[in-house]
């Protein structure tokens, strides 16, 4: 799906807003059935988290997968009731700046040496490794893999600091393009409060 091709999507999508807690929950459902749900902060409209969620086969709804933002945590009890992850293993998120995609790897104990980060462009991912296998990591960039853009190793660049590994990936002009197209659409939208009864579908 090229650039244009995705903003025609979004665009045409069914949005629902709510303004909450200092920022604007955006609901977009498309005509696939897939369901994205977006999180401005108000002042300085910066995207907050975004995940997306879709029915089964079998027309049941699917969990949240977090695209940006802190990942979901499952309150105790449902899924885990005995074993749980431990809170020291390297925990993985994405949270992009006005500039870039950045992802960030807490709990990597490591000197900065020991990292190696590289864009793999047949797979059309960004692979993390360690000299001392000690971490690995192959991830793709969605808004890139959407808009059809390549794969660049030169907007690639990382950095090491309170064991918190920072990948960053400089978005190209055309996703800088389409952000802004997205904000304008997404500033259109009238939020209901929380409360609010009427929180209709435009």
């Amino acid at each position: 799906m090229a650039v244009k091709n995705w903003i025609d999507v979004l665009k045409s999508s069914q949005k629902t807003a709510l303004i909450h807690d200092g920022k604007k929950k955006i609901h977009y459902l498309f005509t696939d059935g897939k369901e994205m749900a977006e999180e401005y902060d108000l002042k300085t409209d910066e995207l907050i988290s975004r995940k997306w969620r879709q029915k089964s086969t079998l027309g049941v709804q699917g969990v949240w997968q977090v695209e940006v933002g802190e990942p979901l945590n499952l309150p105790a009890g449902l899924d885990c009731d005995v074993i749980k992850e431990n809170c020291s293993n390297p925990v993985f998120m994405r949270k992009d700046t006005k500039s870039s995609f950045q992802w960030r790897i807490r709990n990597l104990p490591y000197p900065k040496d020991v990292f190696s980060v590289s864009v793999e462009p047949s797979e059309r991912c960004i692979v993390i490794k360690t000299t001392n296998k000690k971490y690995y990591k192959k991830f793709s960039v969605p808004d890139l893999d959407r808009s059809e853009l390549p794969l660049d190793g030169s907007a690639l660049s990382y950095t090491h600091a309170n064991n918190t590994l920072i990948v960053s990936y400089l978005k190209p002009k055309e996703i800088l393009t389409l952000e802004q197209e997205l904000l304008k659409e997404v500033k259109k939208l009238k939020g209901t409060s929380e409360g609010d009864v009427d929180c209709k579908t435009q």
